[in-house]
């Protein structure tokens, strides 16, 4: 009998490789695109750390198979440089001040923030504070809207950076895999606060209080003060958000200016609490969660107006 000769693939699953092909050498090719700068990075890293990179990498509890990449898509390779761009932001444009990091314990921990700025840069600071400040640094995960894997290359990025889509089942599984977590229960909400509601907490949502009691996970509580001022927001277009399929759009006057795009360089200040552990069965009924939940809120609630009697600048 005649062989058969093997299937096409799609132009889909062709166009799959070519995207899985291109993550593989990414960091190869930024490797040639710098060039000789290639040490400059290493270099430059090395005075925000205050050590070689891969030292402090190498300190760093990951779950990395055979090829380098954990099962979620984070590469290392990829979070060199990331890791420049926003230890740069932390350590000289926002010039963070990081208060009770030591206090965060080892192992698996879900940390609850409030949401501020219209861009992710809370979380970014917060992470680079775990990674840059933290003993041991930890890589923090945070969940993603699926509304932002929509838009090109995002998923990709994200993935390669150590972001997964917000979905408990992720959620779950970097939980027990000693991960830590990084969560905004405000949601949407606390993006699309105007000014003159900054550092006003939203409503939480229920879902990280049935996580962290589902996998006696403890919750660290974060406050994040200067990340309200950054953009000043008059008010959330909402029917342009429906029409792009964005979740919001706000509406920030400064946009308009020459360099109004990048943010203001208001100071960062990140207060982390206590750990909190809370116990029970993660299917009770919403009332008995909201009171666990409330007292979670309540807690960067007060955490919020201590820092922000203490400030006595904005920008510094």
């Amino acid at each position: 009998m005649p062989q058969r000769k093997p299937a096409k693939r799609s132009a889909t699953s062709q166009a799959l490789a070519r995207i899985d092909r291109a993550a593989r050498e990414a960091p190869a090719f930024l490797g040639r695109l710098f060039g000789a700068a290639g040490e400059a990075v290493d270099d430059a890293l090395e005075r925000l750390l205050g050590e070689p990179f891969a030292e402090r990498m190498a300190r760093v509890p990951l779950s990395l198979g055979s090829s380098g990449i954990d099962p979620f898509g984070l590469d290392p390779e990829w979070m060199k440089y990331v890791i420049l761009a926003v230890a740069t932001l932390h350590r000289k444009y926002f010039r963070t001040e990081v208060h009770g990091v030591s206090s965060v314990p080892t192992g698996r921990v879900l940390f609850v923030a409030n949401h501020s700025g219209q861009v992710p840069i809370d979380g970014a600071l917060i992470a680079a504070a775990l990674f840059m400040d933290g003993e041991p640094p930890r890589l923090v995960r945070a969940m993603v809207e699926k509304w932002a894997l929509s838009l090109p290359f995002v998923s990709l990025f994200f993935a390669r950076v150590g972001q997964v889509v917000g979905v408990p089942e992720n959620a779950t599984r970097l939980l027990a895999q000693g991960e830590a977590l990084l969560v905004f229960p405000e949601g949407v909400r606390g993006i699309t606060k105007t000014f003159d509601q900054r550092y006003k907490l939203t409503e939480f949502g229920l879902g990280f209080m049935r996580l962290a009691i589902e996998t006696d996970t403890p919750i660290v509580p974060v406050a994040v003060v200067g990340g309200e001022e950054q953009y000043i927001s008059v008010a959330n277009f909402e029917g342009l958000a429906k029409l792009l399929r964005a979740p919001a759009f706000p509406i920030v006057p400064q946009m308009f200016l020459p360099g109004g795009q990048l943010p203001l360089p208001t100071k960062y200040r990140l207060w982390f609490g206590e750990p909190m552990r809370f116990t029970g069965d993660p299917d009770d009924d919403d009332a008995i969660i909201e009171e666990k939940v409330w007292l979670v809120k309540q807690t960067v609630q007060s955490m919020l107006n201590r820092a922000l009697k203490e400030r006595k600048h904005i920008f510094w």
